[in-house]
Parts: C-alpha cells; structure tokens; sequence
C-alpha cells in the first residue's frame, strides 16, 4: 500500500503537477517534497523492506560512528575535565562488553546506549561537581549497565569494570526510602528478600 502510495506522489514530481489524485482525492503537491527511511539492518526486532518498497528509494550506507571523539565531546559537555582518558576507558568497556558477554536481544553497546549512559554520568557529576571524575563514570556505567546483565555476564561485566577502573572501590549509592518500599511490598507478596534466602 505504502509503495502505491509513494510511487504516485513520484509520478506527479516526475510530471511536474501541481495538484495529483492521492487516495481517489485531489491533492496539491509541493515539488520538493521528499520520504526518507533510516534502518539499522541488523538491529534487534527490525524486518527488512519489501522489494517494491525498496525500488522507489536510493540506498546509501553509513559508516559506523566512531564512538571516542562523541563520547569525548558529550562528557565536556556534561562538565567533565578529564573527558579524553575517560571517553578511552568507556569506549574500551563497551567494546570489550559487546565481544564478551554473550549475546542478548535487549543488549545494546551502541552510540544511543553510549549517550543514554554519558547523560546519566552527567547527572551524576552535577550532584557531586568537586569529586573526582573517575568514580563518577565508574559509578554510572556499573549503576546505568548492571540491571540489563544477566546473571551469568554479572561477573564478567563487574571484572571488565574493574580491570579499567583500577583500585576504585566506589560504594553502590541506595535510595532507602525506596529500599524500604520494595522491602514492604515484597514482604506483603509473600516473597523472600534476597539478602536473607537460605540456600
């Protein structure tokens, strides 16, 4: 349906009309009108487009970002001082983490992960301007990554940190009210808090 609708639309541009039938109903076209389709092929979920709809376009393909000058500029724009040796250890960790973890539907190590993560880090050093940047962005990707990994990477994840961040030992920060919420509706549910399972 798409590709009738689209190709008619090319017909008048081609024609040079000012008005064309779209739909059984006559319509006024403006002549630089254009569509444009941006797909990620390989991306989780996304199906290719049918032949008929891909005729009417031209194709054209992107390199991939490169991820240490973006990384680099967004944390100084989020007030980082030491944004070069920090965007090297993100991009590093990401890097590592999408050839070592095993492979997820729901993972996602690319540029819009990398600027979710640089605006959470943001926010982070805004709370805290005077401490040092390393925990901050040491904080915010174990904080931002660790509820997306399964079990089974947790520890592989947690040692990449660890290995790039070397000798930070940066206290997990918990909201307790929120803490205690959870603890209250879990009790209620009849389920078992983690901390005191017997095993």
């Amino acid at each position: 349906v798409v590709a009738g609708q689209y190709a008619s639309v090319l017909d008048a541009i081609k024609g040079q009309k000012s008005e064309f039938i779209f739909e059984e109903e006559t319509i006024s076209l403006t002549p630089t009108v254009g569509a444009f389709i941006t797909m990620n092929p390989g991306y989780a979920g996304r199906t290719e487009l049918p032949e008929n709809l891909k005729a009417l376009f031209r194709s054209c393909a992107m390199i991939r970002p490169d991820l240490k000058p973006i990384c680099e500029n967004m944390l100084m724009s989020e007030g980082f001082i030491k944004a070069r040796p920090l965007a090297n250890k993100f991009v590093q960790l990401y890097s590592l983490c999408s050839q070592l973890l095993s492979k997820q539907m729901h993972y996602d190590w690319g540029l819009r992960a990398v600027k979710s993560l640089l605006r959470q880090a943001g926010s982070l050093k805004r709370e805290e301007p005077e401490s040092d940047e390393n925990p901050v962005l040491c904080r915010a990707l174990r904080d931002f990554n660790t509820p997306k990994i399964p079990g089974h990477d947790t520890p592989v994840f947690l040692r990449l940190i660890a290995d790039l961040f070397i000798g930070l030992d940066v206290p997990v920060k918990i909201d307790e009210t929120t803490k205690q919420n959870v603890l209250r509706v879990a009790r209620n549910q009849g389920l078992q808090e983690i901390g005191r399972a017997h095993v």
